[in-house]
């Protein structure tokens, strides 16, 4: 996961202005004096800079924000610098740390967007011109605390990840190594960028996984970037992101497959023109266990081999309704235990529900809906008295929009167009 971050606002702004002359001249009546005009010239003071935190600080805290003011002048150039360990430089992208800011309607401050790295030297240097086009330079050195081991947030997984080619229901999963406490600050550090942009926001699902999703379904055959500007925000106190990370994936065709559980078959459109129908067989109902679930589900990991077993989801083998089963070309859609998988020997398929709430497929069948499905992709589902929960495995888009940004910490949505944080990611009181 690297690679070079998308800035909002860039670091160099090449902003100057241009004192222009202008000669003062009067009519003169007829027979009259020539009006006499001034050849002095009062020159502009240079521009007067400040920045914060202060030169030579040592120890900073990383969640520490750089501002840079200017008096008599414009901003035209901000550089931020950080330099970190040999061994650290070894295993980083020093890419991810391009640090970017907001310059506001004047062009007189501007503020940074992302936190600082731990145990990093920063240089913060800063120029900004007069009227006359005259440049000064003010550049501060500071230093900031180490994170210490055991109160590094990192990263323990992430779905998807570089590289993949995923269905247009896909959420973005960040799975962090510890509890994240200050939710809003990790939150509004993590950027979502797309080529085609949408609403979209993060909730989190516990206190250590997060998750974006749009407002609706991305649109087909796109590229995404998912900016983590994890570096020295405080996770929890005392606890600050260790390093960057950024995602990269495609958003390939639409897939969207349909059934109606009382039909006994499943429908598969892709980018709008039907593609496929197969029989199928779902949960025979006798209990809600093996009832199979209503609602839109997002097609998850999947496996060309699997052992099912009921002990998984709680039902052992001395217990009523234990089974465990091989089964092919398994794709699984639910954490409940639900999957589209092989079940030739279901002779129901096609006329009965008789599964333990997955949906069984013949041979054939299978191996097509294995092979031409990914990741991201669609299943919607009803006929059932079982209604999908949004958390049961990647039920997201069981909720309204409204619902989601009402599970959201910061209520908000933010648009996918890499315009910087849409909010707080520094340390409250500082």
């Amino acid at each position: 996961m690297t690679g070079k971050s998308h800035p909002a606002v860039l670091r160099r702004f090449g902003i100057g202005l241009v004192a222009f002359a202008f000669v003062a001249s009067a009519c003169t009546p007829s027979g009259g004096a020539e009006t006499q005009g001034s050849d002095d010239a009062v020159e502009p003071d240079p521009a007067e800079l400040s920045i914060t935190p202060e030169a030579d600080a040592e120890e900073l805290p990383p969640n520490s924000p750089i501002t840079i003011t200017a008096e008599g002048g414009v901003i035209t150039d901000v550089q931020v610098d950080q330099v970190v360990s040999e061994e650290a430089e070894e295993e980083e992208d020093d890419s991810l740390y391009e640090m970017t800011g907001s310059l506001n309607e004047d062009e007189t401050e501007w503020v940074s967007h992302w936190n600082l790295r731990p145990g990093a030297e920063v240089t913060v240097t800063a120029t900004a011109e007069n009227e006359a086009g005259e440049a000064t330079e003010l550049v501060h050195d500071f230093t900031t605390h180490e994170a210490v081991p055991g109160q590094r947030l990192d990263l323990t997984s992430n779905f998807p990840s570089s590289g993949d080619t995923v269905g247009v229901g896909m959420p973005v999963v960040i799975n962090f190594d510890l509890p994240v406490t200050n939710k809003v600050e990790v939150e509004n550090s993590m950027m979502v960028t797309s080529e085609q942009e949408i609403a979209g926001s993060w909730v989190w699902q516990t206190d250590q996984l997060a998750v974006f999703r749009p407002e609706e379904y991305w649109e087909p055959h796109q590229d995404v970037t998912v900016d983590l500007n994890l570096a020295g925000v405080e996770a929890a106190e005392d606890v600050f992101g260790y390093r960057n990370y950024q995602i990269d994936f495609e958003v390939g065709r639409e897939l969207i497959a349909t059934m109606h559980v009382p039909d006994h078959e499943m429908t598969v459109e892709i980018d709008g023109e039907h593609e496929r129908t197969m029989e199928v067989s779902n949960g025979a109902a006798n209990r809600e266990f093996d009832t199979t679930t209503s609602g839109v589900h997002i097609l998850m990991e999947r496996y060309e081999n699997l052992t099912m077993d009921s002990a998984t989801v709680g039902i052992q083998e001395d217990e009523p309704g234990y089974y465990k089963v091989d089964v092919e070309y398994a794709v699984r859609t639910s954490n409940s235990g639900e999957f589209i998988h092989e079940m030739s020997s279901n002779s129901s398929i096609g006329s009965g529900n008789t599964s333990n709430g997955c949906t069984n497929l013949r041979m054939d069948d299978a191996q097509w809906f294995f092979t031409n499905t990914m990741m991201g992709d669609i299943l919607d589902t009803t006929g059932t008295d079982r209604e999908f929960e949004w958390d049961n495995g990647w039920g997201f888009w069981q909720l309204s929009w409204d619902e989601w940004l009402e599970e959201s910490q910061t209520g908000e949505s933010h648009v996918t167009d890499g315009s910087g944080p849409v909010g707080p990611v520094h340390g409250e009181d500082l």
